[in-house]
């Protein structure tokens, strides 16, 4: 049967396995005998096709008469004739009825419902209740089946609990020594099937059915640890849920089904009672505490994406792939509004209705979401976007529900469900849904992202992704599937001890970890992790081989995820060796990724400038051509806005009044927070240092990031309580850059949400890149008196590079094109280009942007690659920032030295010049005295020291001394590090002095340039020194400025 494109990949459930060929899908009329005269060929509409249609009628009829003619020719009686004709009629009639017997079944098979009340004369409304045609059979068979092997399931069970469970509870911990089933009874009540509903597979070597399981039973279960005289059980348990049986793959051999696949598609429903000590877990509140935990336990290995394979077969051929496969598909669900909602905020004891203050769960599967909360609004603007992956189709369902925040309980506004397979065969889906059990609409927008299987379309899906506004995370350009094997020969503990070895996988700051195998150094997991990428090419998996206690690390890796955009299909399925652990030791693991593609006619993808077929660069003319080869360009040709990117300065100050989730002693002595903050902004994340034991933290961090001018984006803060194993939520905020982009600055102290109290300080600065080098001495020197000890060096400059085109790369074997592409980097910062398969000649036309921290010392390397199996070596150049023909772009707008910038430049140009300012006998040394006054602290920068004194044949070891006068007890002393054998030293370090102002302006800074007088004394020789009254610098202004050194006996000066 043709489907249309926005059917998918599997048909839906009114599909029926039927061709137009087929005669049971044509009316009656249809099926009347055919003009055997006509052939194959429609009749002509002229008068040639109706005298042929006349002739053919004519030849039949003469052709009845054939027998007649024969039997009068051989002197036959017309007794025979009539006797033929008779027999003739009679094996007509009876073929006739077959035909129409086997015709009335097929049409019954295949639309019971419709025939049914066409034969009665009835409309559908009007069939008797008692008629039904349900998809979901009864299965008494089986439940007959069951009942009659359940007590042997009953054995089987006691000898499993007993021999293979008991003892592995015993082993993971020595307080659980004598534990042991003492009973095991699963009672009379079998489990029943009420219900059995088959699907067509996916493909002819799968089969799908969905169980409907009832479980009312008596069981009864006992368990005991006798060093503790504990005892406890359970009696009874019901167990409600659909369970999804896959028998696959179908196989020309028995035993015909390779493997049986089982899961619940949702959580089942389960209600247990405890016995003996468990019986306190049926106090209220424990009670559904403990099922919950339960039913995660069952989640963990029987709910989707888990499941239970059971090979019938040796050596099946991928098994990993069966027991997690990739899922269908993957769901972007926008939760845009609501309306109409109900009022369910009551005041006065109800005599005044106020409205709602609605928020939104959506689920699907194990996946769920918690939307904001919007205040006090019947029609809330949710804007929100989740990603969720789809692993069955169909019986998964999309469920939005809608409460009411409330200090106590929320209330109950509504519910929405939808099948999956709508998505999957709409494409994209953007509706108004009515909600159930409740009043009003949901507005959701669902688009179906199907997996490609290479990176022919990761450019083109990340570009669109830069335009997309998502929160609260960034759309996702790939996922990766993670299986995890086993490994192979991990180190020993100590005293030659087996670990029980887990693993932790992450990926920027998602973590999952597996389950602990105990005692082994060569532990089997199979288990599977699923993560959504962002952006492939540059992030990474990081792998901890650690044993249980998280204490000792027995192997790691770390892979760039890049490595699988260039195997075949985006798979690698290999031993992969640890370092940090044995030399034998390794660890085995499958990696899919797939890449996210929206394909639908509703959007339309910008386009890609630049893309291979927009060059022909790889045709040359042919031998004695008389066509030219085209001349290289002479310069780039980069879109208008190239370069034109700002740079946001992030200042991370301080926060007031965070919640403390600390507890000490079960929780019956508050604590305080551990705090830190996280930043999300333009695809990447930043974290400040954790600030211990503290509720009004100060980080003063600075962060940077490179941003563009597309309206709608946001910084996303959170700030979460650091703990040793799940960080505690502190709160969240959010800040449009559209105010910060359009006036260059923001100080705001900024509400935390979803928690009671809370704020947060944060300064947005906004630096624009200026074309010219002459404030380049100045932003460093700004940079200098702004950086705090806390945070990574600031950058100076902004470093834009288009990269246009290759070309007459060296040929693969010497006759066969490269597929080549580029990398560049500056320091730790590296950008990797697209693709460009089998030419010599590429065309990337991509940007990249670096932030340069120093202009004079950096460089920027350009490596041009080929993929790993074309066997081409790399090219690589370099170049250093300051001798690039494209001049790097420096920063204006810093709100800190506009005042004092003139001054600065001045003293500057004046202290570089070694003729215009000579250095006295003793030499000089180049300081910053600058007062902070928002951190009350004296601060003074050490640039540098030059031609300092040597009194001996060696050039001395010197470092600066730097004292606040007056100071009996040296409290106040403060030293830089120590450079050997120069004359010229370069220091560049910071020293701070936590005093109020007027204390400062009361002081003098005692400078001393000293160094080692030998290696095995402890005297210091005195190279120089300079007293500085404090009361008679700016301290306001923080500019450097080279000071004569001098004897201990003189005064000091500049």
């Amino acid at each position: 049967m043709e489907r249309s494109p926005a059917d998918g990949s599997s048909p839906s459930l009114v599909d029926q396995p039927s061709t137009p060929s087929d005669p049971s899908d044509q009316p009656p009329a249809a099926h009347a005998k055919p003009d055997l005269g006509s052939g194959n060929q429609p009749a002509s509409p002229g008068a040639a096709g109706e005298a042929m249609a006349l002739l053919s009628s004519f030849g039949r009829r003469l052709l009845v008469l054939v027998p007649v003619y024969l039997a009068g020719a051989v002197g036959l009686s017309v007794g025979f004739v009539l006797f033929g004709l008779a027999l003739y009629l009679g094996w007509r009639r009876v073929r006739d009825e077959k035909e129409r017997s086997l015709r009335a079944a097929r049409q019954l098979l295949d639309d019971e419902e419709r025939l049914t009340a066409k034969t009665l004369y009835m409309s559908h409304r009007e069939l008797p209740a008692w008629v039904s045609f349900p998809d979901v059979e009864k299965a008494e068979w089986l439940n007959k089946i069951v009942a009659q092997v359940w007590p042997f399931l009953g054995q089987y069970m006691e000898k499993l609990l007993a021999e293979t469970v008991a003892p592995a509870v015993r082993g993971s911990n020595t307080h659980l020594q004598t534990f042991t089933f003492t009973r095991v009874e699963l009672g009379e009540k079998p489990l029943r099937i009420v219900g059995v509903k088959v699907h067509p597979g996916r493909s002819k070597e799968q089969i799908l059915l969905d169980l409907n399981i009832s479980y009312v039973g008596d069981v009864q279960i006992d368990v005991e640890v006798k060093k503790y005289f504990c005892k406890a059980g359970v009696k009874g348990m019901q167990l409600h849920g659909v369970l999804r049986v896959i028998l696959e793959p179908l196989m020309g051999d028995l035993p015909i089904v390779g493997a049986v696949s089982m899961f619940f598609i949702r959580r089942p429903t389960l209600d247990i009672n405890w016995t003996g000590m468990t019986n306190l877990l049926d106090i209220p509140g424990l009670s559904s505490l403990s099922d919950t935990m339960i039913m995660d336990s069952i989640a963990a290995f029987l709910v989707l994406p888990n499941r239970l394979l059971v090979p019938l077969v040796p050596d099946l051929h991928d098994v990993a792939q069966l027991r997690s496969p990739l899922p269908r598909g993957i769901i972007r669900i926008h939760l845009l509004a609501a309306r109409g909602l109900g009022s369910k905020d009551k005041y006065v004891k109800g005599l005044i209705e106020g409205k709602s203050d609605p928020y939104a769960l959506v689920r699907v599967g194990t996946q769920a979401f918690c939307s904001q909360v919007i205040d006090e609004d019947l029609n809330p603007q949710w804007g929100e976007t989740y990603e969720v992956m789809v692993h069955e189709v169909p019986g998964q369902e999309i469920e939005v529900e809608v409460f009411d925040k409330d200090p106590d309980k929320d209330d109950f506004l509504g519910r929405m469900k939808l099948d999956v397979g709508k998505v999957l065969q709409a494409g994209v889906l953007d509706d108004w849904f009515p909600l159930q059990g409740g009043q009003g609409q949901v507005h959701l927008k669902l688009e179906w992202l199907s997996l490609l299987p290479n990176a022919e379309k990761l450019e083109q899906v990340l570009q669109w992704n830069r335009g997309v506004s998502s929160r609260p995370e960034p759309p996702s350009a790939a996922i990766l599937v993670v299986y995890l094997d086993r490994a192979q020969d991990l180190p020993l503990k100590k005293a030659n001890k087996e670990p029980n070895p887990m693993v932790q996988l992450s990926i920027q700051d998602m973590t999952q970890e597996s389950k602990a195998v105990y005692c082994t150094n060569s532990p089997v997991w199979e288990e599977a992790f699923r993560f959504f990428l962002q952006d492939p090419r540059s992030q990474e998996l990081d792998v901890q081989v650690k044993d249980d206690s998280r204490a000792l690390t027995l192997g790691a890796l770390t892979l760039p995820l890049a490595r699988l955009l260039t195997a075949p299909e985006l798979t690698l399925d290999q031993w992969f060796q640890l370092s940090s652990s044995g030399s034998n030791s390794r660890l085995y693991m499958k990696l899919v990724m797939r890449i996210l593609y929206l394909d639908s006619s509703e959007v339309h993808f910008p386009t890609v400038p630049g893309t291979p077929g927009a060059w022909d660069l790889d045709e040359s003319p042919q031998t004695g051509s008389s066509v030219d080869v085209p001349p290289r360009p002479s310069h780039t040709t980069p879109e208008s806005h190239f370069g034109m990117e700002n740079v946001l300065r992030i200042h991370v100050l301080e926060a007031q009044d965070l919640i403390a989730k600390d507890r000490f002693l079960g929780g019956l002595v508050k604590g305080k927070s551990d705090p830190y903050v996280k930043l999300k902004l333009a695809g990447r994340s930043f974290r400040s240092r954790v600030v211990r034991e503290d509720l009004n933290p100060r980080w003063n961090e600075v962060f940077e990031v490179i941003v563009t001018s597309i309206p709608g984006q946001e910084l996303d803060i959170e700030v979460f309580d650091k703990d040793l194993d799940k960080d505690d939520f502190l709160g969240r905020c959010k800040v449009s850059l559209t105010a910060v982009l359009n006036t260059g600055f923001l100080d705001e102290w900024l509400a935390l949400e979803d928690v009671p109290s809370g704020r947060l300080h944060l300064r947005l600065e906004r630096l624009t890149p200026q074309p010219t080098a002459a404030e380049l001495e100045e932003v460093l020197q700004v940079n200098s008196l702004i950086q705090t000890q806390k945070s990574a060096e600031l950058a100076a400059a902004l470093l834009s590079v288009y990269l246009e085109r290759a070309d007459e790369l060296p040929l693969r074997k010497g006759t066969k094109p490269p597929s080549a592409y580029a990398t560049l980097t500056v320091g730790d910062t590296s950008h990797k280009t697209k693709t460009i398969a089998q030419t010599s000649a590429p065309v990337w036309d991509e940007t990249a942007s670096f932030l340069i921290k120093r202009p004079h010392t950096e460089s920027l390397e350009l490596q041009i690659l080929v993929s790993q199996h074309s066997g081409v070596e790399a090219h690589s150049h370099s170049h250093s920032s300051s001798s690039l023909s494209e001049e790097p772009e420096l920063w204006g707008g810093l709100p800190h030295s506009t005042t004092s910038a003139p001054e600065l430049r001045q003293r500057l140009t004046h202290g570089d010049s070694a003729l215009e300012a000579p250095a006295g006998p003793l030499g000089q040394v180049r300081l910053t005295v600058w007062y902070y006054s928002e951190e009350r602290k004296l601060v003074s920068i050490v640039h540098s020291c030059r031609a300092l004194r040597q009194n001996g044949r060696e050039a001395p070891d010197p470092y600066v001394s730097l004292l606040l006068l007056p100071d009996k007890n040296r409290g106040t002393k403060r030293k830089t590090s120590q450079k050997k054998r120069t004359l010229n030293p370069e220091f560049n370090e910071r020293l701070e002095w936590e005093l109020p102002l007027d204390e400062v302006l009361r002081r003098k800074l005692d400078v001393s340039v000293k160094s080692n007088s030998s290696f095995m004394s402890r005297e210091r020789e005195l190279l120089g020194k300079v007293q500085l009254d404090l009361a008679e610098i700016d301290l306001s202004q923080g500019a450097a400025q080279w000071y004569d050194l001098m004897d201990d006996k003189e005064k000091g000066g500049s």
